[in-house]
């Protein structure tokens, strides 16, 4: 089914057994998604993880391209009549695009090149004599090529270089060396445009380092310098080590014609060889940082997406603001706007007695349970007025960080949700929602656009958002869904389920009520078998006919569970949550017939029905003395929560609306390459201030001696 050569590939470049790659590609093929395969199949894959089995799609994916590159080499050298046994066995071992693309070159179709005019001249036999280097006087053997097209012999010489030169360059041996020069020994020099200094780029204006030892952030933000005209770049190893080792490759003796050649060298280098490396080592620069940026950013969004909900409790959620006062907004324990008012607390209307009285009665109409003030403009001036009402009973007030809140209540999605409502409802709504449950509300939202990551505007956008779909998928599949309560834009990341789906659903909820059994998804139009099979796992239903809907346990292997509770003859809802009797049965004859890695599974989700991987969420508390950042003084201890994460340090909110940085020297007393192996996204800290400058809102923060 998979070629044996392909799968030969991947067990070397994967470290897995070919069984392994080879079930993978081919429930991959019948239409299996990622997070089905990695859960529920792992008595087929040998017990691979996610990471695992997506990188044997993506891995196979990439070979398969560059397969069907090689198809297409090969038949485009033998309508030329070029192709060789040898030739053809070359191209069919060769897996490295690059080098494919080297043996390609000659044959590759082009305009018409100098030196394919030196040769429609006739002068190719003399280039191969120069070359030969057996002629000890080119120029003599030159004039034998003069013609009405080549009139002296300084003209033969010089196409007949230009040929060489051509030689030279579409030599792949050659190329390999100065990929590799370029590679090892370029040398990234940037230099500032006279006339365009901006101060944004003030740290790049005169740079010349060893280029492979730039990090991918300097290389992203030196790149927006170059498009934005204010930087220009080079990247090249020494000209004199260039041509050093081009000569030693084709200068074999010293001569007249080594004098040519050593020419054509020096054309090849400067005219074709250095300016197609040189662009390709900066595309692979750009390759390497916008991979590191993804990588980092995905990271950060699956913490975020992952932070911990306070769950199905009544939220009055603030906007806050001054001049146009806080949009304040109560929300039902499934999230439905029940009421919405505008209070001014702050200046200039300063009517902070009114303000507190109407969040208080607010409070007690529809019983609210917990408070989410969003972490922008006057924030902290809101949060400190709630802190003196006197409510009747204990509420808890979060600080909700509300970047992308603005996005989400400008958007399709919004206008859909809250047709009537205008955008600072639709926002506070967000911000209340996102404490109850972040996963739900962040889907709805760009993730370039909720305040995490790094120059995600400068990567390969293609990539950024595969990547980041490959994120919001792995996180709603590992917490599982709510079948009854779930918007469509969080119902369509489901393994199985598309767009197309997510609104079926919604629209027969709607028509029939609330699902009863998981059996009924079967009934929802265009969610077929494979849609089924695939995405049913991963949807929940609370309070339904069936306590085993409410777990991660596959439909399909329901039939194990209910031999369990005949063997032991226990009724299946004693069963499920008793410790004791779950933990006493013997699953080892059942793993024979539904495998080890089924029966585990079984047992933990029967051990923690509906159980949500996501910690709860709680109150953080920052220092009350200090709201603004003229309050800081170098020296203070802080609390502090990391709202991003970038290659070059965390950045933390120490609630005085700049976020701090604590540089990757600061991290710790030790050296670290990585700040994820320090921080991790909404992590509590104290931190201290080392740097605060006023002018330019810049605050420098510390984890050493803390």
């Amino acid at each position: 089914m998979f070629s044996e050569n392909l799968l030969q590939l991947l067990e070397v470049k994967l470290n897995l057994k070919q069984v392994q790659i080879s079930n993978v590609l081919k429930m991959s093929k019948e239409g299996a998604t990622i997070p089905f395969i990695a859960r529920y199949r792992k008595d087929v894959t040998g017990h691979l993880d996610e990471v695992d089995v997506q990188n044997i799609v993506d891995s196979h994916q990439n070979l398969e391209l560059v397969s069907k590159r090689k198809i297409f080499i090969i038949e485009q050298i033998r309508d030329q009549n070029s192709l060789t046994d040898q030739l053809q066995n070359k191209l069919q071992t060769c897996w490295d695009l690059k080098e494919l693309e080297d043996i390609y070159l000659p044959f590759k179709p082009r305009k018409e090149t100098k030196a394919d005019k030196a040769i429609k001249a006739g002068l190719e036999p003399l280039a191969k004599i120069i070359m030969s280097q057996k002629d000890r006087n080119p120029e003599f053997t030159a004039k034998k090529y003069l013609s009405s097209q080549v009139k002296s012999v300084e003209e033969a010489l010089e196409g007949a270089r230009l040929i060489i030169a051509q030689w030279i360059n579409e030599r792949q041996y050659a190329r390999n060396k100065m990929r590799y020069l370029f590679s090892r020994r370029g040398r990234i020099s940037v230099k500032v445009v006279k006339g365009k200094e901006d101060d944004k780029y003030k740290d790049y204006f005169k740079i010349d380092e060893v280029a492979n030892r730039v990090k991918g952030y300097r290389f992203l933000a030196i790149q927006r310098g170059v498009q934005e005209g204010v930087l220009k770049m080079s990247i090249t190893p020494e000209r004199s080590e260039a041509l050093e080792t081009l000569e030693s490759i084709f200068i074999k003796n010293e001569g007249q014609s080594a004098d040519q050649i050593r020419i054509a060298v020096k054309d090849a280098y400067q005219r074709l060889l250095k300016p197609s490396l040189e662009k390709e080592v900066v595309n692979s620069m750009k390759q390497s940082a916008d991979e590191q940026a993804i990588k980092m950013f995905a990271e950060n969004l699956k913490q975020l997406l992952l932070q911990a909900p306070i769950g199905k409790l009544r939220v009055l959620a603030i906007d806050p603001g001054f001049k146009s006062g806080c949009k304040v907004v109560c929300l039902s324990e499934l999230g439905e706007l029940l009421h919405n008012e505008t209070i001014f607390p702050h200046p200039p209307q300063r009517k902070s007695s009114e303000a507190m009285a109407k969040i208080s009665r607010l409070v007690e109409t529809y019983k609210i349970e917990a408070i989410a003030i969003g972490n922008g403009t006057a924030g902290r001036e809101t949060e400190n007025l709630i802190k003196k009402v006197r409510f009747r009973t204990d509420l808890q007030v979060f600080v909700v960080n509300e970047a992308g809140a603005s996005i989400y209540s400008a958007s399709k999605v919004g206008r859909e949700e809250f047709p009537t409502s205008d955008v600072t409802v639709r926002g506070a709504v967000s911000i209340g929602r996102r404490l109850m449950d972040p996963l739900a509300e962040l889907v709805k939202i760009d993730p370039k656009s909720i305040g995490v990551g790094q120059y995600q505007h400068d990567v390969d956008q293609k990539l950024l958002k595969q990547e980041l779909d490959k994120v919001v998928e792995h996180c709603v599949n590992k917490v599982g869904v709510d079948l009854n309560t779930a918007s469509k834009y969080l119902l369509k990341y489901v393994s199985g389920i598309g767009e197309t789906q997510a609104n079926n659903i919604i629209e027969y909820r709607n028509k029939n009520g609330a699902f009863r059994t998981r059996e009924e998804l079967a009934n929802v139009s265009r969610v077929g078998e494979k849609s089924y099979e695939q995405s049913v796992g991963f949807l929940r239903i609370r309070n339904g006919v069936n306590p085993l809907d409410n777990t991660g346990i596959h439909p399909e292997s329901y039939p194990m569970v209910q031999d369990v509770c005949e063997r032991i003859n226990v009724p299946l809802p004693k069963l499920i949550g008793d410790k004791q009797l779950i933990n006493k049965f013997d699953f080892g004859p059942l793993s024979v017939k539904w495998g080890r890695a089924t029966t585990n599974l079984i047992q933990q989700e029967l051990l923690k029905p509906g159980f949500d991987i996501r910690k709860k969420a709680k109150v953080f508390q920052f220092d009350s003395g200090v709201s603004m950042i003229e309050s800081l003084k170098v020296g203070m201890e802080l609390p502090g929560l990391v709202s991003n994460i970038t290659s070059f340090g965390a950045f933390v909110d120490i609630g005085v609306k700049q976020d701090g940085l604590i540089h990757l020297s600061n991290l710790s007393n030790r050296y670290v390459s990585d700040p994820l192996e320090v921080v991790k996204l909404n992590q509590e800290l104290r931190v201290k201030v080392i740097e605060v400058d006023v002018a330019r809102k810049r605050i420098g923060l510390s984890l050493k001696d803390v």
